[in-house]
């Protein structure tokens, strides 16, 4: 029986909040709940979010940092090209078991959505069949979606019908990679290719578009048309979108109109776009990530994912979601005290919305998935990026830690917690 009363948390809103979950779902939030005999957690103040969720991961690459050998460069070319050889010596094991090892990292942050592209542009579905596996292994802690994701490219790796067959055996979203095809004009024949699929089997779209820093990288703009012509506006998501920070003003206020049409989900990378893209520059140097404050201020969803942990294009990352955002907030300029709202709002409700995912939110009726953070607020939990004290899956405690403080000796000793 998943019955559990979270007592003394704060709200996004900063309102003092017991929480009454039942049967896993929240029954009763109010200021005070008159309950008994059910298990408790004093809160102690500190706050309580619904969890986070990535929107843009890559699970079948996770973990393989240093293998074959390490991305020295750091370019794009130079990990697709490590992936490639990677992909050689790939078992379905080793996917399994780095897959596994990182969803309870995942856990441990918090992070209790992921949305993950699975590469089907090779010779095999190793890949695919592995994260089926995982995804029904994890289901009861984790929510994941899988992407069927032609990484190659759909034309230029000649893999639709590897792609068709991933759906067939499961696989949640339909993706795409038009900037990676040999021409511009076969990006724009995948993109309705692969949103006429879509539509056909009444599946959702994650599209890579447009990581580029080309100006001329357009793609956005078919995958925005061919949403509007088959009736697929808040079904689909254009990730990255990085060549909207080299594109000029003019034709952008052409271009976000075509998306708010189209109801089009945006998902910034911002890690990895800030580490990949602007290399071929020197000074001045693009900043990597698409226009995000603008397409907030249009009204569409924004949502960040953190795309990459240890793997041929990243070295660093553990999944924490409030690390994504905070870099976001930088590169974006959005450090005003509401701006800062809406990035914590971009790893959680935000992707919550571009997965589709049921009852997700802190209200009467969600389920039960809630994380308890070693601070006050969710600026405060971006700033510190803080200790996930409780990590609760309908009404289960899933993960758990200690608060964190630090004794400091300035002639008396004191415990210290950076909290503001």
């Amino acid at each position: 029986m998943n019955d559990l009363v979270i007592r003394n948390c704060l709200d996004f809103n900063q309102n003092k909040i017991d929480i009454f979950i039942k049967g896993g779902k929240i029954k009763e939030i109010s200021e005070k709940i008159q309950i008994s005999n059910i298990p408790e957690i004093d809160a102690q103040g500190h706050f309580v979010s619904p969890p986070f969720i990535d929107s843009h991961f890559h699970m079948d690459a996770t973990l393989s940092y240093g293998l074959p050998r390490i991305n020295q460069s750091g370019t794009l070319l130079e990990g697709i090209s490590l992936w490639g050889e990677l992909k050689k010596d790939l078992t379905a094991d080793a996917i399994k078991e780095r897959a596994r090892k990182l969803c309870k990292w995942s856990i441990a942050r918090g992070t209790l959505g992921i949305r993950s592209h699975v590469d089907v542009s090779g010779n095999n579905l190793m890949a695919v069949e592995a994260l089926l596996d995982i995804k029904n292994e994890m289901k009861d802690f984790l929510d994941i979606q899988l992407v069927a994701f032609p990484q190659d490219g759909l034309y230029r790796a000649k893999c639709l019908n590897n792609l068709k067959t991933a759906l067939e055996m499961g696989v949640d979203v339909v993706g795409g990679i038009p900037h990676f095809e040999r021409t511009m004009s076969d990006g724009a024949y995948s993109v309705k290719t692969l949103c006429e699929l879509a539509e056909k089997k009444g599946l959702l779209v994650d599209m890579h578009c447009d990581e580029s820093d080309d100006p001329l990288s357009r793609h956005v703009e078919t995958l925005a048309n061919e949403t509007t012509r088959l009736g697929l506006e808040g079904r689909v998501a254009g990730s990255h979108l990085t060549s909207m920070h080299s594109m000029d003003n003019y034709y952008f206020s052409k271009l976000i109109a075509l998306l708010v049409e189209a109801n089009l989900h945006i998902i910034p990378n911002p890690l990895i776009n800030i580490t990949i893209q602007g290399r071929h520059d020197t000074y001045p140097k693009r900043r990597g990530l698409t226009r995000v404050p603008e397409q907030m201020k249009a009204g569409l969803n924004v949502a960040f994912g953190h795309d990459c942990v240890m793997d041929p294009w990243y070295p660093l990352g553990s999944h924490d979601m409030l690390e994504v955002a905070h870099m976001a907030l930088h590169v974006a300029h959005m450090t005003g005290a509401e701006d800062m709202k809406e990035c914590f709002k971009a790893v959680t409700t935000n992707p919550a919305k571009v997965m589709h995912l049921d009852n997700y939110g802190l209200e009467k009726g969600c389920n039960g998935d809630l994380v308890i953070l070693q601070c006050k607020n969710p600026v405060e939990a971006l700033r510190l990026k803080p200790p996930r004290l409780y990590v609760i899956r309908r009404g289960q405690i899933i993960s758990s830690t200690d608060p964190v403080k630090y004794k400091i000796n300035t002639g008396k000793e004191e415990l210290v917690d950076l909290i503001f």
